[in-house]
């Protein structure tokens, strides 16, 4: 416990220091003193000239600080790098890798011992204690060091960050093309300035303070309350025009906390035993985020955001700063937070809003989801980027790839500048390639479809030539709801899809809750939910949930028939049998009321690994196959995608997905069942050569991606195709597989339809 009342109090005041200089120094003082050493320094490795550089010291000379410089591998605290583990000397003046600085005045210490510090794989520098007594450092000292480093290394990492971010690299070097790594929210490329946006009270500094006239207190709280309710009741009006009517429930949601059975009944209650409003208003609000902060659930865990947003907003008005200064608006604004909220995109004209950028929060968040409804690139997670510094900075956002880039040199710029002029050009070429068939040089017909969830999609959708939808993810109106939607609800919903691509078929998948998607009302807790309980094993477990979504997807279809019904996350036979007798209960129920319908097709989707392996045992069941290629991805690699510590681990071309994608293709066949992929995959315009390569010809897509995918497919013949997947097939890393892609389009002519990808020249 000592032990961690240290470290506690050292990170706490490291993470408070000003700049990188002051946490380094903290960080030397701090140690050396728990530590009971002589010496501690902090080496940091200057990823531009890959040498070490002295940057703090606590026991040598001050003067040799920003002076003594080492190659990577030399010295001591080169071999501590390189060998990445500590380091652990009785007398290092006999090791030979010693490495004598004189300007340091450290001829008189024996004893050393060095630990690497790293930060997600990456090697900042090296952390060392010395001492002048010829002594091994015991197993403890050394265990707190790892120790200390290890939690320093964030500190670090990000304390550099910022000084990058203010203009400066390593050593007072000009930063240039600096990358922030974060969570794909939404696709899009996006060059602006930043506005910075936090909420204008801070909750945790409120003081308790006991008062008299609760009356007054009480008159205060409640104008408090009626401002918040009615900015929100402004911010959904703003954006009434671009957002369907489940879309504008999130500020219902909001509205409902506000509700005097719910937070504010709290508060007051406070208010009356004798707390001021501001005070009362702190322990409620800090209780609620205190509670789903500590839930596990990542989507519940978001609405712990949510809450805290909306008692800064109610504290905002109890401190009287309820009208803020207008300040003026970038022709290009790229909206930033620290923990961006739905409330927040009404901060910002929508003629003038561009790209959204989040430190905290998940592709799940309800801001991403409005993102891709609002078709704005956005980024989430990227828990490196110092938000607070980079008001009125350049920014590119890379929607695609999840990258947030600040200082953009004229060629990175230049870069992005291509891509969306490519995208603009691709839009501009649409209007040629809308109307005509996606088929290949040598008359193979390949049918593109698109990926929906809001009725914004569908016309976006439509626009772009999309000959169906091969998924509709009927979850997100039960997400964006406060309770189950009713079968009359659903049913109008999901015939506001059929009808508008009607003739063309829609692939209604149903109900998929559980891993990153949940709902409020039903809280689903679990160490692992990706691996729990989800997608058909939540319906077939809540059969008053299954039967009456199929009901309405049934009722919906009436008259046009081009209903399709996916069933998700099917792991064994059994669990379609099960789904089937629902289905087909509901179906004679439905005639039975009068009601004319035709039996819809009924397929699977193929996403973890024991589906792979029961293809056609599943397909000889139903009537067609599809695969999600993205969660298919993320369980045979063990990689969450919207985790941004190992998202570098997700590869879409693993050669093992790309093998099982292969073997699914040919089982299909082998069955006589038709197959088709929805993911991002599908929407890679080289993705999609190697899928109709297979024999994938029902390729579906967000909608943003089908003209790129059909100009190349247009332009190819499928032999060349197969000749390429050949040659995929053989290699053994995703990263060849790429290369191999690449080469064969810009050898063909087709560089211009190559995914885009950010070229930073440094990373923080």
């Amino acid at each position: 416990m000592e032990m961690l009342g240290l470290l506690r109090r050292i990170v706490q005041e490291v993470n408070s220091a000003s700049h990188l200089d002051a946490a380094l120094r903290v960080i030397v003082s701090r140690v050396r003193e728990a530590m009971s050493t002589e010496v501690c320094s902090v080496y940091l490795l200057d990823p531009d000239t890959n040498r070490y550089l002295l940057m703090a010291t606590e026991g040598l000379n001050q003067e040799s600080i920003g002076r003594v410089s080492l190659n990577h591998s030399e010295g001591l605290v080169g071999l501590v790098g390189v060998r990445e583990e500590p380091l652990n000397l009785e007398d290092a003046p006999t090791h030979p890798h010693f490495r004598f600085f004189p300007e340091t005045g450290e001829d008189k210490f024996r004893a050393f011992l060095g630990v690497p510090i790293i930060h997600h794989r990456k090697l900042l520098g090296v952390l060392v204690i010395q001492q002048q007594a010829r002594r091994l450092f015991d197993e403890r000292e050394e265990a707190f060091l790892v120790t200390v480093s290890a939690q320093l290394a964030a500190v670090i990492a990000h304390s550099e960050a910022s000084g990058i971010v203010s203009g400066l690299s390593f050593a007072g070097q000009q930063a240039r093309d600096v990358c922030f790594k974060g969570a794909a929210g939404a696709n899009g490329v996006a060059i602006g300035e930043a506005l910075v946006l936090f909420p204008p009270a801070d909750l945790n500094a409120v003081p308790d303070k006991i008062i008299e006239n609760t009356v007054a207190e009480q008159q205060a709280f409640d104008a408090a309350i009626a401002a918040v309710r009615q900015d929100i009741r402004q911010v959904g009006e703003k954006l009434s025009g671009q957002l369907r009517p489940e879309e504008r429930a999130l500020f219902d949601v909001y509205l409902g906390m506000l509700d005097d059975a719910a937070i504010p009944g709290e508060v007051k209650a406070k208010i009356a035993a004798g707390q001021w409003a501001q005070g009362a208003l702190r322990q409620v609000i800090l209780e609620y985020v205190g509670h789903f902060e500590s839930i596990s659930d990542s989507y519940l865990s978001e609405r712990a955001v949510d809450i805290r947003d909306l008692g800064q907003r109610v504290l905002a008005y109890l401190q009287q700063h309820a009208s803020q200064v207008p300040r003026e608006f970038p022709e290009r604004t790229i909206l930033v937070s620290d923990e961006l909220t739905p409330a927040m995109l009404g901060a910002v004209p929508r003629d003038r809003l561009v790209a959204l950028v989040s430190v905290r929060g998940s592709s799940n968040s309800h801001v991403a989801i409005l993102a891709r409804a609002m078709n704005l690139p956005c980024v989430m997670g990227a828990i490196e980027l110092p938000a607070a510094r980079l008001d009125g900075m350049e920014l590119i956002v890379d929607g695609y790839n999840g990258d947030v880039f600040s200082h953009p040199s004229a060629d990175l710029k230049g870069y992005y500048d291509h891509i969306i002029d490519e995208e603009r050009q691709v839009s501009t070429d649409l209007e040629k390639l809308r109307d005509l068939p996606c088929v290949t040089l040598d008359g193979f017909s390949i049918s593109l479809w698109v990926n929906t969830g809001l009725m914004t999609d569908v016309m976006r959708s439509l626009s772009h030539g999309a000959e169906g939808v091969g998924l509709y993810r009927t979850e997100v109106p039960f997400m964006i709801n406060d309770r189950f939607p009713s079968e009359l609800e659903q049913r109008d919903c999901y015939r506001e899809q059929l009808e508008a691509f009607a003739p063309n078929p829609v692939t209604m998948r149903t109900l998929d809750i559980g891993g990153d998607k949940k709902l409020t009302y039903f809280p689903i807790h679990e160490e692992n939910p990706f691996l729990g309980w989800r997608g058909i094993r939540i319906t077939l477990d809540h059969p008053e949930i299954f039967l009456v979504q199929v009901r309405a997807m049934l009722k919906a279809s009436e008259g046009l028939n081009n209903l399709s019904i996916l069933l998700p996350m099917v792991s064994n036979v059994t669990e379609v049998e099960e789904a089937l007798r629902l289905i087909n209960r509901v179906y004679w129920e439905v005639r039975e009321e009068g009601i004319d319908v035709v039996m819809p097709p009924v397929g699977v989707m193929v996403e973890v690994p024991s589906a792979v392996f029961q293809v056609k045992e599943i397909a000889e069941l139903v009537d067609f196959v599809s695969v999600g290629s993205n969660d298919l991805t993320q369980y045979l690699l063990a990689v969450d995608r919207n985790n941004p510590r190992v998202a570098n681990l997700y590869h879409a071309l693993h050669p093992a997905v790309l093998q099982a994608l292969y073997k699914i293709s040919l089982d299909a066949k082998a069955v006589g069942k038709p197959l088709s992929i929805c993911g991002e995959l599908a929407g890679d315009p080289g993705g999609a050569i190697l899928l109709a390569a297979m024999g994938y010809h029902t390729l579906s897509m967000n909608a943003a991606n089908l003209p790129r995918v059909k100009s190349v497919l247009r332009s190819i013949t499928l032999r060349w195709a197969e000749d390429v997947l050949r040659r995929c097939l053989a290699t053994d890393t995703p990263e060849v597989v790429r290369s191999i892609l690449e080469l064969s389009l810009k050898e063909a002519g087709f560089e211009f339809f190559t995914r885009p990808t950010g070229q930073a020249s440094s990373s923080a």
